[in-house]
């Protein structure tokens, strides 16, 4: 598990950076208006160019509230999945990214 961004929550979503060996990048989570039920809840940009999206979720065992993001890039060679919550000092959010075993 690994923490490839650092978020704050704003009037309308989030803003913060995200890093990873490729990106580098000042982002923002913006509420996606008008999308269908099971479309993303947020949309994610670097200035102009949106590299993703979010879905509202809540955990089964805690109930713990968290945003489920896929990112994408082509500089990736295959879409990020990671998840933003609240930092556990509760200063801010965080965007964790963890590879799946395929035991």
């Amino acid at each position: 598990m690994a923490t490839i961004g650092t978020f704050s929550k704003t009037e309308n979503g989030f803003t913060g950076a995200v890093k990873t060996l490729t990106l580098n990048v000042k982002a923002k989570l913006i509420p996606a208006e008008g999308e269908s039920e099971r479309g993303p809840d947020f949309r994610i940009f670097a200035g102009a160019t949106e590299f993703g999206a979010g879905w509202k979720k809540t955990a089964r065992e805690t109930g713990r509230e968290y945003i489920s993001v896929k990112l994408d890039d082509p500089s990736f060679p295959a879409p990020i999945y990671a998840t933003l919550i609240e930092a556990e000092d509760g200063q801010g959010y965080v965007l964790i990214w963890s590879r799946r075993s395929s035991d």
